[in-house]
C-alpha cells in the first residue's frame, strides 16, 4: 500500500529514455505535441508542516500527501482509505510518546468495545477444535497490494500463534501470554466461555488500548470461527490441554 520514494526517480528516468529513443523519428507534429506538454503544470500548494499539530501532520501525510494508494480495493469491499481511517477506539488509543491513557478514556474505550460485541443466537458454544487449530495457525487474511489474500479460495485465519504459545506441538510467539493448558487450567464455566469469547471478539472490553486485534469486531473472524478457536483452547482432546 505504501509507495516507495524511488517511484518518482524511476518515472523520470523512464521518461528521459523514451524521449531519447523517440527523438530519432520526431516530426513537426511530435514537436508541437511536445511543446503542448511542456506547459508548466500548476504548482501544488505549499504546506507548512511546522504549523501542524502531530495529529494534523499524520492526517496530511496519510490522506493528502499521496504517500499511500488510498483507492486500493479491500476484501471487505471498501478501500485503503477506509482502512486507514481511525475509529473512535483507535483515535482514543493513539497516544503520543510519554502520554498515558486517562481513567475517563479507559472507561470510554471499554464501553465502546462492550457495545461492539455480538453474541451467537442460542449462547456461546464450542466448535471443532481441529478446525480451530488450523485457524489459530493461519496468518492468511487481508493483505492487499501486490499479493492480496483471495478469500474465494481460502478463509482468513486468526494467526494466534504469532503472539501466543498454545499447544506444545507448534512454536508460538511471546508477545502475548502463553495459553498452553488453557481449558485444563481455567475450566469451561459459562463465565470463562464468555470472557474468552469477549477477548477474541474485542479485547478492549477488558484491556483498553491493548495491541491484540479485534478479531470479531473487525470482521476478521466470524462467530463460527471464534467457536472453533475456542474449542481449540477448551476441548480436553485438544493438544492445548494435553
Amino acid at each position: 500500500m505504501f509507495k516507495k520514494t524511488s517511484t518518482a526517480a524511476a518515472v523520470a528516468a523512464s521518461t528521459t529514455l523514451l524521449l531519447v529513443i523517440g527523438g530519432c523519428s520526431a516530426t513537426s507534429t511530435g514537436k508541437a505535441e511536445a511543446d503542448k506538454s511542456s506547459v508548466a503544470a500548476p504548482k501544488a500548494k505549499a504546506v507548512d508542516y511546522t504549523a501542524m499539530s502531530p495529529n494534523a501532520l499524520a492526517e496530511h501525510l496519510i490522506f493528502e500527501s499521496g504517500s499511500y494508494e488510498l483507492d486500493q480495493p479491500t476484501q471487505e469491499g471498501t478501500t485503503g482509505r477506509d482502512r486507514l481511517t481511525q475509529d473512535e477506539i483507535q483515535k482514543t488509543c493513539s497516544l503520543m510518546k510519554g502520554q498515558e491513557l486517562s481513567d475517563k478514556n479507559r472507561e470510554k474505550v471499554m464501553a465502546l468495545a462492550a457495545a461492539s460485541i455480538k453474541y451467537p443466537e442460542g449462547g456461546i458454544k464450542l466448535g471443532d477444535w481441529k478446525k480451530g487449530r488450523e485457524l489459530a495457525w493461519s496468518g492468511f487474511g487481508y493483505r492487499t497490494a501486490h499479493n492480496p489474500d483471495v478469500h474465494k479460495t481460502r478463509e482468513a485465519g486468526g494467526n494466534c500463534y504469532n503472539c501466543h504459545q498454545l499447544a506444545p506441538d507448534r512454536t508460538g510467539g511471546n508477545l502475548g501470554p502463553s495459553l498452553t493448558g488453557y481449558g485444563k487450567n481455567r475450566g469451561s464455566s459459562p463465565d470463562m466461555l464468555k470472557y474468552t469469547y469477549d477477548v477474541i471478539y474485542n479485547p478492549h472490553v477488558y484491556f483498553a488500548c491493548t495491541n491484540m486485534p479485534r478479531m470479531g469486531a473487525s470482521n476478521v473472524l466470524n462467530q463460527q470461527q471464534i467457536a472453533d478457536i475456542m474449542a481449540y483452547l477448551f476441548d480436553p482432546e485438544s493438544p492445548v490441554n494435553k
